[in-house]
């Protein structure tokens, strides 16, 4: 045997069945389509699943950590699209007040930086990603300033000459009478200062303190205007790298850190360890007692969760290295915090990275990690209802059929009460018989279009009669 073509018209046919039936099958599927579409931009405009790609970081001076630190984020976050602006301020008092005015969306801001208390009454307003890093105190003096100070002490003159050629200061207590700058009002580190000197019964009148900028502060220290320098900036912090290997130029021994530590619980001991700035060079050439706080990422009210992530994410990379006074991924972590760790920072220091996250750009995975809940209500929701649509198109189908057996109804009955009319109702037969020709079903319901013709005959004949 050989197989036939189909002719020609068969093809439209086919074709006419295949769009007829997609047809009604959008039809009948169609409100729960746009029901479950609109339901999901609903949600979509509810959960507001993706960030912003625009965010406002506040930092600090130029060349501080701050600073440092702000470019990373900004490169690590322009890799998933969010463009990071740095915010540059006086420091960390100032990056607080930039937060509590919604002028940021994130800042570095440094323990104790606060008054004791504010940061609990502001735990709705805040929130933390962790602590990042530790801030030394570094209390920078001059050679001949300490040599000034030992040639002041007591003691007779074969006493002053070898207290003179070590000149070291080892206590606040010896500021008294010295230039000494402590920074601008807005990095916090004034405050800091004072809270010390008076912990050494040492009035702020007694040193001429000033409140100079870190470079021209620097630029004048270097000059000889000033006597010591007080930061509090991570070892990240240019003017400190460079400070620390200037000859004539002396690191202030905290030898009652531990002390300094009980005294103020945002304060932490730790140690320079000896050649950890130049090995070679071997400095410093002892091991340094410092005081440090830490500083933390804060966020304000509102801000993206998914944006949290992605700082929260960045920081482990950033900070999670080892460093002059931490072992590797010893930071972040959710110590020595003021403010309630967000649960952004939570799971990011102590769970590893999504899976989706893993294998998918960021913005897919993280609309599928804040959808998935809202798209299995809505699957749990829609599954019943989609039950209808394959009768509701099955009834659509057929009513193409069944619609005509009415007329067929009427020319019997007519025929019946009056069989003189039976010329006209043949013709009318014959006009319902070529308009039923014309219907097109999907092939699985020819059955009930082959029955419909088969009435009609049956109804002709019976005309004939």
């Amino acid at each position: 045997m050989t197989a036939t073509l189909p002719s020609a018209p068969q093809m439209p046919q086919a074709l006419r069945r295949a769009l007829l039936s997609l047809r009604e099958l959008l039809v009948s599927a169609g409100p729960f389509a746009l029901l479950a579409v609109a339901l999901l931009v609903l949600a979509y405009w509810w959960l507001n699943p993706n960030p912003p790609k625009r965010v406002t970081l506040a930092t600090g001076p130029a060349q501080s950590a701050y600073e440092e630190f702000g470019k990373r984020y900004a490169k690590a976050l322009a890799a998933d699209g969010i463009e990071v602006v740095l915010l540059p301020s006086e420091g960390s008092s100032a990056n607080l007040q930039l937060l509590r005015e919604g002028k940021a969306d994130l800042g570095f801001v440094q323990g104790g930086t606060a008054e004791p208390g504010a940061m609990q009454n502001e735990e709705n307003a805040l929130s933390s990603l962790g602590s990042l890093f530790v801030e030394p105190v570094w209390l920078f003096y001059r050679a001949d300033a300490a040599r000034k100070v030992a040639a002041g002490a007591g003691g007779g003159k074969a006493a002053k000459a070898a207290i003179a050629r070590d000149a070291r200061l080892s206590s606040l207590a010896q500021l008294q009478g010295l230039r000494v700058n402590v920074g601008t009002e807005g990095s916090g580190v004034p405050s800091l200062v004072n809270k010390l000197l008076e912990l050494n019964k040492v009035e702020p009148a007694k040193v001429k303190l000033s409140h100079l900028a870190q470079t021209p502060a620097t630029v004048a220290f270097l000059n000889g205007e000033l006597d010591a320098l007080v930061f509090a900036s991570a070892p990240e912090s240019l003017m400190v790298q460079m400070l620390l290997q200037t000859p004539g130029v002396r690191l202030m021994d905290f030898a009652q850190s531990e002390a300094y530590a009980r005294r103020f619980p945002f304060l932490t001991p730790e140690t320079l360890p000896r050649g950890v700035v130049d090995l070679a060079a071997d400095i410093p050439p002892d091991d340094v007692n410092l005081v440090a706080s830490t500083t933390s990422l804060l966020a304000r009210e509102g801000t993206h969760p998914a944006l949290l992530q992605l700082f929260a994410q960045s920081a482990q990379a950033i900070h999670g290295g080892a460093g002059w006074f931490n072992r590797a991924r010893e930071y972040p972590n959710t110590r020595h915090s003021e403010v309630a760790i967000a649960k952004e920072g939570e799971r990011a220091i102590n769970e590893p990275a999504p899976l989706l996250q893993r294998y998918l750009p960021f913005w897919i995975a993280n609309l599928v990690e804040r959808m998935w809940l809202v798209m299995g209500i809505l699957l749990a929701v829609m599954l019943p209802l989609s039950r209808v649509v394959p009768p509701l198109y099955a009834f659509r189908i057929r009513s193409r059929v069944f619609r005509w057996y009415g007329q067929l109804r009427e020319i019997e009955s007519r025929a019946e009460a009056d069989p003189a009319a039976a010329p006209a109702l043949l013709q009318e037969l014959d006009c319902l018989e070529e308009k039923v020709g014309k219907i097109v079903v999907p092939l699985s319901y020819t059955d009930e279009l082959y029955s419909l013709r088969n009435h009609i005959h049956l109804v002709r004949k019976g005309l004939r009669r």
